[in-house]
């Protein structure tokens, strides 16, 4: 069952479980079917998966969608009658655009992430609110469903090699997702979803199960990020990675604030001293007998950031529950990883702290020492994150890493340069920047390489320390701080710096598989980035 655990006190999130079957839809029992549908020159039609379907209709599916104005443009739903002529209730047709690669018919190709967002998308919509239109207890499994039991999904996407099932089985699983800890009457829908395919069952299974594996795993970000700050301090977040290293296999140690303050992690301590809450660094660790490199991963884990006494406005703070989800996605690769095996050695790093303002909190102009032994002087204690991260890279250097990856909401200024969309990718080689945001594309994840100018260094050079947190140039933020880590990466290593501040949480509509709140970002593009290292893809040349 994806993301079982609740943590603190009961989340109540919508439960997603998957199988595969190779029956055909025509014969598949179920609440909804979901078919997909392409945007074609003359108006939609069906997509590979979906003949069975359009034969059962009559080969009317064309027909009925144009009569409803659907177009099959991208994660448009469309829901149809069965009228007694498949055993479901209701189809569920979801648009899967033009088809932009070479091939028509059952020789199309689709896009992974096309499907994704597609299956998502569908269930998302079957799965929201108290009890969606058209699954009333009418079909085969509707009385359950209306007396709150699980609901049965098909899918009848396109799924016809390991790939396009795969995409469709973690598009299904992450658009069903509803956080539901905090509320007092019943949202969402818990499902049992069905991956309807050709394929062999040990090959179809496989898929399945990769999926459910990266699902589980982005929903415990999810849940993370959006547990509220009072009921996820940095104690309570360190528990929760006990749990997750218990119930995975994972070693773990975890750094209070005494033994903070006697390893010298002047960074952490700083940031965390204006809280009643006191910080925690925590390392896991996965180990591969086969395994002859070592990823190191550095994740943000500020549980709230008022700012510090370079207080933020009020609407800024208002998702800044949000601020630990570089770490949060750490702790679900981390999951991911130990259950999939790629053969390489990962160690992950939470680097936790609350940022609050008060009369122990760090004051503008104070000078730290990171752990290692350089000195910063904090001019903006609004810039917190690149500080935790500090100490957690430079302690790094004790498990030789051959690429160090940190993952961070660092900046306002990304969202400025890229969107709420696209994370940017910073490091100290073109190739290896490259490298790495391909890796988060291929897995689902828009990114993209940035530079990192030169000229803008200086802009950090103190006059009292080794360097300041922040620059007094406002231009190009997002790159200042890459610059800023890359001062405490170890000495030849490789290293790539994700900034996830717009991806990490969604404060608009939910689109595709992507709800509103936090989106899990990054989680299963480290877990692709652990296994290009496993193939020998990555650092690079």
């Amino acid at each position: 069952m994806a993301g079982a655990h609740r943590p603190g006190t009961s989340i109540g999130r919508v439960t997603m479980t998957i199988h595969t079957s190779e029956a055909s839809a025509h014969a598949t029992e179920a609440d909804a079917l979901i078919v997909g549908v392409v945007q074609g020159e003359d108006g939609p039609r069906p997509a590979p998966g979906a003949s069975d379907v359009d034969d059962a209709l009559g080969g009317t599916l064309t027909e009925l969608l144009t009569a409803l104005d659907a177009t099959g443009r991208a994660e448009e739903v469309t829901k149809i009658p069965a009228a007694g002529r498949l055993p479901v209730p209701v189809i569920v047709a979801v648009g899967l655009g033009p088809v932009s690669n070479t091939g028509d018919g059952d020789e199309a190709r689709f896009e992974p992430e096309k499907l994704r967002r597609a299956a998502g998308a569908a269930v998302r919509v079957l799965t929201a609110g108290r009890q969606p239109a058209g699954l009333n207890g009418t079909g085969p499994n509707g009385a359950d469903s209306a007396r709150g039991e699980k609901r049965h999904i098909a899918l009848a996407l396109p799924a016809r090699d390991a790939t396009e099932a795969g995409a469709v089985a973690v598009g299904a699983l992450l658009g069903g997702y509803s956080f539901r800890r905090y509320r007092t009457t019943g949202i969402g829908t818990d499902a049992e979803l069905t991956l309807l395919t050709a394929l062999p069952a040990d090959r179809a299974g496989a898929a399945a199960q990769r999926a459910q594996v990266l699902a589980d795993a982005v929903t415990l970000v999810r849940d993370l990020v959006n547990t509220g700050p009072s009921d996820l301090v940095p104690a309570t977040f360190a528990a929760e990675a006990q749990r997750v290293a218990a119930a995975a296999g994972l070693d773990i140690e975890v750094l209070d604030e005494h033994q903070l303050a006697e390893g010298g992690y002047g960074g952490i301590l700083g940031v965390g001293q204006g809280s009643v809450h006191p910080p925690r660094l925590v390392r896991l660790a996965y180990t591969h007998p086969d395994a002859t490199r070592t990823l190191a991963l550095v994740g943000k884990g500020i549980t709230f950031d008022s700012g510090g006494l370079s207080l933020k406005p009020p609407k800024s703070m208002e998702w800044m529950k949000s601020d630990m989800g570089g770490a949060a996605a750490v702790l679900g690769a981390l999951q991911a990883i130990a259950a999939l095996r790629p053969a390489v050695n990962v160690v992950g790093y939470l680097a936790m702290a609350e940022n609050m303002p008060s009369g122990s909190a760090q004051r503008p102009s104070d000078v730290i020492t990171i752990h290692g032994g350089k000195t910063v002087e904090v001019l903006n204690t609004d810039a917190e994150g690149r500080l935790v991260m500090a100490d957690a890279m430079a302690r790094s250097a004790q498990d030789s890493p051959d690429l160090l990856i940190d993952i961070a909401t660092l900046t306002g200024a990304q969202l400025v340069a890229l969107g709420s969309r696209v994370a940017g990718v910073m490091a100290n080689s073109d190739t290896l920047a490259a490298g790495v945001a391909d890796a988060s594309v291929r897995s689902g994840e828009p990114a993209w390489a940035m530079p990192l100018p030169e000229e803008l260094r200086k802009g950090l050079d103190s006059t009292v320390a080794d360097l300041t947190n922040v620059s007094g140039d406002r231009n190009g933020g997002m790159l200042v701080a890459g610059l800023f880590l890359r001062e405490f990466v170890p000495a030849g290593v490789a290293w790539a710096h994700l900034d996830i501040a717009g991806p990490s949480f969604n404060e608009s509509g939910a689109w595709g598989y992507t709800p509103r709140g936090g989106t899990g970002a990054a989680t299963r593009a480290l877990v692709q980035i652990a296994e290009d290292v496993a193939a020998g893809q990555l650092p690079g040349e």
